[in-house]
């Protein structure tokens, strides 16, 4: 049976009604039904079109190119321009050597990529082309993309200004993407969190292939649909963000940052291997593609960091500590201690050394942001100007974020604003070691 269906008969709703309200406001199921059918058939046969496409194209497979990337002259002996791995082998029970999480995620982004840089030479650009769409589709299409405009523009004010400066298909893949993540967040946070189970991530993720395979079940999973065909946007962020919600079904205590760096990437680093694809590499920047990713990245690490940072109190609540366990030992700190929500000496000594970690990814995420496409770069940069002043919120509440919580004034949203845009218009970098192409 259509999830969309299990949402109205099932007793106990298992997806997010974040979602499952759309049909009513998109009108009638049976009418829902032809509207999505007609999408449906367009979808998939613009995927039929472009596959016959592809294979009258002469360009290396994909499996050469991750060859080329992963293996051990890839550029990882010399950093490649990724971020600084905090420690790229551990040690597990049995003494043998096992991969760290930063080095899983790091093979992902080389998967990335490589797609991408399959898609620009079979290409040349990532300009996006106009499609061949069954008559009635493309205004249905509109439609789509409208609303999630507007759930983009009631929900995160701040970053849907800034991606009106983009090309107008860009600027709606980005919303696409956006809502996408949102309802997938809302499944383990909103309304319903206390009724999701395993079993409806399972059924979240099977809806996930099926929009890839141009089969949407509702509206906005048909602008995804649209937008991932268009894009070389690949699947496994979006599986490996589900993966995070299955981890928070789960998980409460995470043992190390290696453990912590994992849930960080899962539930908000993906965000960025999303979004760079549509977002655009500036055609004169001097970067890897791969460090741009890592950039990206980053920016997300540090944004969940910093989510975590700032609510500590309010996990805490829950029976939640998402800080790495070894680390309070270190710092003579315990669960009680943080339940207890007193700031003491040795807790603001640990704050600080996790400010330290989550700014040291704001800085890395800098060096990619110039390299991105100028008309992408005000929205990113909004972005992370932003986030990072919670964390001088933090501090500025003399780190008391059990009972405070550290939000950024209006005024000085405002006063970012005009700072992001005048950052996004300089140059991309030529020079940066980090990120300078290898030979």
């Amino acid at each position: 049976m259509p999830i969309a269906l299990l949402w109205v008969a099932s007793p106990v709703t298992e997806i997010s009604n974040f979602g499952s309200l759309e049909l009513v406001q998109w009108g009638s199921w049976r009418s829902e039904s032809k509207r999505l059918m007609l999408l449906n058939r367009s979808l998939m046969f613009n995927r039929r079109v472009k596959k016959g496409r592809k294979q009258k194209r002469n360009s290396s497979s994909l499996s050469s190119d991750l060859r080329s990337s992963c293996l051990c002259g890839s550029g990882l002996d010399n950093n490649g321009g990724k971020f600084p791995v905090l420690s790229s082998m551990v040690a597990n029970p049995a003494g043998e050597m096992a991969i760290s999480s930063e080095q899983k995620v790091y093979d992902v982004v080389l998967k990335q990529a490589a797609l991408v840089k399959k898609q620009l030479r079979s290409r040349g650009d990532l300009d996006v082309k106009p499609d061949i769409a069954l008559p009635g589709t493309l205004s249905l299409l509109g439609e789509a993309y409208d609303r999630c405009g507007e759930v983009c523009a009631e929900y995160a004010k701040t970053f849907y200004l800034g991606t009106l400066l983009m090309t107008p298909e860009r600027r709606r893949a980005i919303w696409a993407i956006y809502v996408w993540c949102r309802r997938t967040d809302e499944l383990v946070d909103g309304p319903n969190a206390s009724h999701i189970t395993p079993t409806a991530l399972d059924r979240w993720e099977y809806r996930l292939e099926d929009l890839f395979q141009g089969r949407p079940f509702d509206m906005l999973d048909a602008a995804l649909s649209d937008t991932v065909a268009k894009f070389p946007v690949d699947i496994q962020p979006f599986k490996d963000m589900i993966e995070g919600m299955r981890m928070d079904l789960k998980k409460s205590r995470y043992k190390n940052f290696d453990e912590l760096y994992l849930y960080c990437y899962y539930v908000a680093g993906t965000v960025g291997l999303m979004s760079v694809p549509v977002m655009g590499i500036a055609p004169e920047s001097q970067a890897t593609t791969e460090s741009v990713y890592n950039a990206a990245l980053s920016l997300g690490i540090a944004n969940q960091l910093t989510n975590i940072l700032r609510d500590v109190g309010e996990d805490a609540s829950r029976g939640r500590v998402y800080l790495p366990q070894d680390e309070l030992a270190q710092a003579g700190l315990s669960d009680d201690d943080i339940f207890a929500g007193k700031v003491t000496e040795k807790w603001r000594n640990f704050m600080k050394n996790q400010i330290k970690r989550a700014r040291m990814f704001f800085d890395e995420a800098e060096k990619g942001v110039t390299e991105l496409s100028p008309a992408s770069r005000w929205p990113v940069w909004a972005s992370l100007l932003l986030y990072r002043q919670i964390l001088d919120e933090i501090e500025a509440n003399d780190y008391n974020n059990f009972t405070k919580r550290a939000y950024v004034s209006k005024a000085k949203k405002i006063l970012a604003l005009p700072i992001a845009y005048g950052k996004s218009i300089v140059g991309s970098s030529r020079t940066s070691p980090s990120l300078a192409k290898a030979p």
